[in-house]
């Protein structure tokens, strides 16, 4: 008989194996549904719903903890087990908290600001519409005249740089030797012909010919220092 009611009260009993795999509630709870005791600090803190519990450690503040903790600690087990098992409650748990109102102004300020300032951007709209129309009108009319003229300038300069070249000095020099002594010769035959008077010739033949060596002479001065 003793064997008997042995082997009942072991069937009675549940195996380890049948238990819940994951419990929402803590040992001290579980273990005593009916008791009204208060739940200790390092049970009821950080009590998470599976779905809800974060894949790694978060980082929380010694002051922070203290405070949730305070909270929690002043709640009574049903509440607790309310708080586990109902998700409004436990979000309004935790919109409760100082941390999470801190974050939530926060990011409504944030939004505030994004709205606004997009607000501001969208009144700037038709100016940088504007600003863009009178940048093209710039770009297609004065800045192609301000190209036109810039183009107009390099040409002249280079016409000056070509004309103040040593080259092109000698090739001037030589072109008015060359003229000076033609006009010598016309002038030397019109005397021959009687065409000019003697003392007409003297003084322009002088003149042309006084010409004639101040350029021969710059033109061998220039070409000495060219090497």
């Amino acid at each position: 008989m003793s064997d008997c009611r042995g082997s009942q009260e072991q069937q009675a009993q549940p195996h380890p194996q049948d238990a819940p795999s994951q419990s929402w509630y803590p040992p001290s709870v579980a273990s005593s549904p009916n008791s009204s005791r208060p739940v200790t600090p390092s049970s009821s803190y950080g009590l998470q719903r599976p779905t809800d519990r974060p894949q790694s450690p978060s980082h929380v503040s010694p002051s922070e903890a203290a405070g949730v903790i305070a909270l929690l600690k002043d709640k009574s087990v049903d509440e607790l087990r309310r708080l586990l098992s109902d998700k409004d409650a436990y979000h309004q748990f935790l919109l409760s908290l100082d941390q999470v109102k801190i974050q939530n102004n926060i990011r409504d300020e944030l939004r505030k600001e994004t709205l606004q300032l997009a607000r501001e951007n969208l009144d700037k709209e038709p100016q940088i519409m504007e600003l863009r129309n009178q940048c093209r009108i710039i770009r297609t009319t004065e800045l192609a005249a301000a190209h036109e003229k810039l183009n107009e300038l390099d040409k002249q300069k280079e016409e000056i740089l070509r004309s103040c070249s040593l080259v092109s000095l000698l090739q001037r020099l030589q072109e008015g030797m060359n003229k000076t002594e033609e006009e010598s010769e016309t002038l030397h035959r019109q005397l021959l012909d009687r065409e000019i008077e003697l003392a007409a010739f003297i003084q322009k033949y002088k003149k042309l010919r006084t010409t004639y060596h101040r350029r021969a002479l710059i033109h061998l001065a220039a070409k000495t220092s060219a090497g």
